[in-house]
């Protein structure tokens, strides 16, 4: 575990590069709101959370599976991670933010890499409150 990366990770920074191929210029890492959002657009009170599967619990997702040795400890903590995100994103919401989770599943195949600068365009130009794009995400 001394070895996770928790900044600059593989599918945050193909997250940023398609904010920038959609146009969008952002903040990172924006310690002052809840849950230190990955990705911040703060003209447009948007913050993205770029969730690795794993670590976040993703359901159903063939990434997120909990390992058979200690399953107990493994399922305490990824628990814990899933109602701290929870509550962030809840505390984001109340202030008024827009939230969107990405999770590491919708940036690995290239289909959807390469539909990411149109998902995100649409998702923030849009009027939903939060929202999510994982490997089951609509293609444009």
């Amino acid at each position: 575990m001394g070895d996770y990366r928790r900044r600059n990770t593989k599918p945050e920074i193909i997250v940023r590069k398609a904010l920038f191929a959609a146009g969008f210029r952002f903040r990172l890492h924006r310690k002052d709101l809840p849950g230190c959002p990955d990705v911040v657009l703060p003209g447009r009170r948007i913050a993205i959370f770029v969730h690795g599967c794993f670590w976040h619990a993703h359901r159903c997702c063939r990434y997120a599976k909990i390992p058979a040795s200690r399953r107990q400890f493994w399922e305490a903590k990824l628990m814990a991670n899933v109602e701290r995100d929870v509550r962030a994103m809840g505390a984001l919401l109340s202030a008024g933010w827009r939230v969107l989770v990405v999770w590491e599943c919708a940036t690995r195949s290239a289909e959807m890499r390469e539909a990411l600068p149109e998902l995100l365009r649409r998702w923030i130009d849009g009027s939903e409150v939060s929202g999510e794009f994982c490997s089951d995400s609509k293609r444009p």
